[in-house]
């Protein structure tokens, strides 16, 4: 007997289950008709910090034409 509750149980929530997705809406799915225009505003800055050995600078100062 309780076979049967839980059978019927287990029908009706399947019915059920199936009734409320035949009366829902249809899903369409579609390209857009225009591209898709992606707008990126990026600032790139970059700072370069270099450091010159003292010998190095004392160097380009006495030969100023090699650089």
């Amino acid at each position: 007997m309780t076979l049967t509750v839980t059978w019927r149980r287990c029908l009706t929530a399947a019915l059920g289950a199936t009734a409320i997705a035949a009366s829902s809406g249809c899903v369409s799915i579609s390209a857009p008709d225009k591209p898709i225009e992606i707008n990126l505003n990026i600032n790139v800055k970059q700072e370069v910090v270099y450091r010159l050995d003292g010998e190095a600078k004392s160097t380009i100062k006495a030969n100023p034409g090699i650089f």
